[in-house]
């Protein structure tokens, strides 16, 4: 007998993600080798799991070999219970491909699409897929997301075709994208904001070329163009390369820093990290490719954008790092309820360490100090 794999299965696509981050005694369930009856249970949402962990489970089941399987999962992920829902598309845990595939199901909803839309894990591609076609209230919540537009073409491209977005929403756009130095000459309302910026020439003239693009400076400069492992770990460039890549950097309209900033090297992610525009920050510190050490870097930073400390404070995945944790709640420009919030976990010697540490917050010094008297008052004898 042949241990060749049926053709079927061998073209059969692959779920592009793994059950890693489900407990151990649930991976049972999405196990293709498990017993159809236990997968079962999980397609038709019968297990015990949190909201994100159910999308995940859901979409992997997508990928089941067997097609009741498949089936039911369509049909339970296209009629999903809003707890898990409003959980679940919300959190920024959630793989990105799971929150696309969600996104693509959900794209009439404009409730649900919103909060996808919002949740900045969702990919942009994913995004773009349902501008097209989504109602106006959709249309306007994308059009509203500066980043995502100036990040992903295809997003403005989609806009600009769709019959329920309004001619004010869409000249809102075009106009922003052109402003930053996005070009699009497919699309014909990128033309009439360019004559609308810069008066009816515009209309015969090309657009001034704005600096590099962000695929001219990753060659430039060697750069990876895809975040594999260990691409990060490179020895330092030297000063005089680092001068160079600044200055290039700082040519680039922004629309291409934004770019770069999600798809370029830590050298890059440094320098765009500094930009005076708040989007280029905040596209290097949700960048795919971002390290922990620099997530650090910006956490300990007294000089960091307040829009960059929100998402690192508002990620649970960067908060289970403890040093992450720590130099956000001595950072003076965290507001006062993060780091209460926050100072509750740590360990009682740095909690002792903040409560005589003359450089953090007088607010945060104080609630140390409170934290240790608490801990350390007698306790109360109510038999006596």
């Amino acid at each position: 007998m042949s241990d060749e794999i049926p053709a079927a299965t061998a073209e059969q696509p692959v779920c592009p993600i793994t059950s890693e981050f489900l407990p151990p005694n649930m991976v049972k369930h999405v196990d293709p080798k498990a017993p159809v009856p236990l997968r079962m249970m999980a397609a038709k949402a019968l297990v015990p799991l949190s909201p994100a962990d159910m999308l995940s489970v859901l979409f992997m089941l997508s990928y089941d070999p067997d097609q009741g399987v498949r089936d039911q999962v369509q049909k339970t992920a296209s009629t999903l219970q809003d707890r898990t829902a409003a959980s679940g598309f919300r959190d920024e845990e959630v793989h990105p491909p799971v929150l696309g595939w969600f996104l693509r199901l959900y794209g009439q909803n404009d409730t649900y699409a919103e909060m996808l839309i919002l949740n900045g894990n969702t990919p942009d591609d994913a995004v773009a897929a349902v501008a097209e076609g989504c109602s106006q209230r959709t249309a306007e919540t994308i059009g509203q997301n500066q980043l995502r537009l100036l990040r992903h073409d295809g997003i403005i491209r989609a806009l600009s075709k769709n019959p329920n977005a309004v001619g004010a929403l869409i000249d809102g756009v075009c106009d922003f994208a052109v402003r930053s130095g996005m070009m699009l000459e497919d699309v014909p309302q990128m033309l009439e904001a360019r004559v609308r910026l810069f008066g009816p020439q515009a209309a015969t003239q090309p657009p001034p070329k704005e600096g590099p693009t962000a695929d001219d400076i990753m060659s430039e400069f060697a750069m990876p163009d895809a975040a594999t492992e260990g691409a990060d770990g490179e020895a330092p460039i030297d000063d005089a390369k680092r001068l160079s890549l600044s200055k290039r950097i700082m040519a680039m309209n922004v629309s291409e820093k934004i770019k770069l900033a999600t798809k370029g090297n830590k050298e890059a992610r440094g320098i765009l990290m500094r930009d005076s525009n708040k989007l280029v920050a905040v596209a290097v510190i949700r960048s795919p490719r971002i390290t922990d050490g620099e997530v650090l870097v910006q956490a300990q930073s007294k000089i960091c954008m307040d829009d960059v400390l929100r998402v690192i404070y508002s990620n649970r995945e960067w908060l289970r790092k403890y040093s992450i944790k720590l130099a956000l709640v001595k950072n003076p420009k965290v507001p006062q309820g993060v780091s209460m919030r926050l100072m509750t976990t740590l360990h009682e010697h740095d909690v002792k360490s903040l409560a005589k540490d003359k450089n953090v917050p007088g607010s945060v010094q104080m609630l140390a100090k409170k934290q240790i008297d608490k801990k350390n008052a007698p306790k109360r004898d109510d038999g006596k």
